[in-house]
């Protein structure tokens, strides 16, 4: 991992960032879309991040090769929700356990440090302690459990929410 850095997402990271993303959608709850994305319907996902500003997209990148992503976007589309944005992150299965979550997380706060940002929500699926213990250890604080709010592969699931102030 000496040649990991992270970085911002570029178009032509697009296509890695949907089979990581995809893998998800097959094999977990990790996200409730039911049915994998095309690489047209992810482009319209990516447009709404910037280099600059609130809304990032950053990559792990290892030797040219993606091996994660973390970004911020709009959490609700009114505009007094303007300053609090939530994240998304997803590393590739064959990546996980070796620290790239911590790392994107790291650069992703340090770069939207300034920006006009006051809270920071996530939401993740239980059982899983590894985005739990993720979040924690970023200052995430719980704020409530949604109960049996996504039906995906014959099961209904719970959606865990934390948040933090930036």
């Amino acid at each position: 991992m000496d040649s990991l850095t992270i970085r911002a997402a570029r178009l032509d990271d697009l296509p890695r960032l949907t089979a990581i993303y995809n893998h998800y959608v097959v094999h977990s709850p990790a996200t409730f879309d039911l049915e994998p994305k095309t690489l047209d319907q992810r482009y319209e996902w990516f447009t709404q991040f910037r280099e600059a500003g609130r809304h990032r997209l950053l990559v792990a990148d290892e030797d040219g090769a993606v091996l994660g992503y973390a970004g911020t976007m709009r959490w609700r589309p009114k505009p007094a929700y303007d300053t609090t944005v939530e994240t998304t992150i997803y590393c590739a299965p064959e990546s996980l356990g070796k620290g790239i979550g911590a790392k994107l997380y790291a650069a992703l706060f340090d770069a939207i440090a300034y920006e006009d940002v006051h809270r920071i929500v996530a939401g993740y699926v239980p059982p899983n302690p590894a985005s739990a213990a993720l979040h924690e250890r970023f200052g995430f604080r719980p704020v409530g459990t949604f109960s049996e709010v996504g039906f995906k592969f014959g099961t209904y699931w719970d959606v865990c929410w934390v948040e933090r102030r930036i």
